[in-house]
């Protein structure tokens, strides 16, 4: 049987509407568009796309940044660190995910961290270097460059990791007051049937009945945000000392300012403080 939709006229107006929309498709990926010419075996068409897929693209940032982004808990890291790997495609290293990911892919750290999860309690910091220098070692990460974020939170995990040579070039600090940050995280719930997150005042379920039944985490309880700000704002000062050249930012303000703060404190020349 001959297929249907393959007729010279059906063919002829499929090509047509592709060449119509792709003159328009193809600008929105100046950087990252590779053209290859179809009409050729197709072992040479894989071939070329293999190599394109696995050569390595350079970072759009004016220097290979390996950046520290440094804050209390709720104060933006994360969102800031997805905004740094998008645009200048660098590596989102996060630590605590990480060793959530060594546990989980049953990796060669997973019984070395698992009994401290279990527990509850904070994992060594040898146990953590061991699984952040495995991934900061990797080829990405040297040529593109990283954005870390979760480690060090204090003055001793600071010099472990200067000690194992990841020297950041860029650090910022995000102050955002105790009052801004219990909004953004006590107000957090999660749908326990569909899995969805919500926000009460940001992002509010659409319905009664969804709000009846939304769980809240108890790390997102107000006592122990407090504890967990108190912990980092104890050892903060240690931690500015440390890096000298650490650019302080307010990271009570809309997330995009913010990272226009950032970026223009990656793209520009780190100013020379007067002793």
């Amino acid at each position: 049987m001959v297929p249907a939709g393959i007729s010279e006229g059906e063919t002829a107006l499929k090509l047509l509407e592709y060449h119509r929309n792709i003159t328009r498709i193809l600008p929105s990926y100046p950087k990252i568009l590779k053209v290859i010419p179809a009409d050729q075996p197709c072992v040479d068409v894989f071939s070329q796309a293999l190599t394109y897929v696995q050569s390595i693209h350079r970072s759009n940032a004016p220097f290979t940044p390996r950046v520290l982004l440094c804050g209390p808990v709720g104060s933006g890291k994360s969102l800031q660190a997805a905004l740094l790997a998008q645009k200048y495609g660098l590596v989102n290293v996060c630590c605590g995910q990480l060793l959530k990911e060594a546990v989980a892919d049953k990796s060669k750290y997973c019984e070395m961290i698992l009994p401290f999860f279990e527990k509850e309690t904070a994992v060594p910091d040898s146990i953590i270097m061991k699984v952040l220098s495995q991934r900061l070692d990797q080829q990405d990460c040297v040529e593109r460059g990283w954005v870390l974020h979760g480690f060090p939170r204090d003055l001793d995990q600071a010099h472990v990791l200067d000690s194992w040579g990841y020297k950041p070039n860029r650090v910022f600090f995000l102050n955002v007051p105790f009052d801004s940050i219990a909004e953004r995280l006590t107000l957090r719930r999660t749908d326990p049937v569909t899995g969805e997150r919500y926000h009460l005042m940001y992002k509010p379920p659409p319905t009664m009945e969804i709000q009846a039944r939304l769980l809240q985490n108890p790390k997102d309880a107000e006592e122990r945000i407090k504890l967990r700000m108190d912990l980092f704002y104890r050892s903060a000062a240690d931690l500015e000392q440390f890096y000298r050249q650490a650019i302080t930012l307010n990271g009570d303000q809309d997330p995009y300012t913010v990272f226009e703060y950032i970026e223009s404190g990656i793209i520009n020349p780190l100013p020379k403080k007067v002793p």
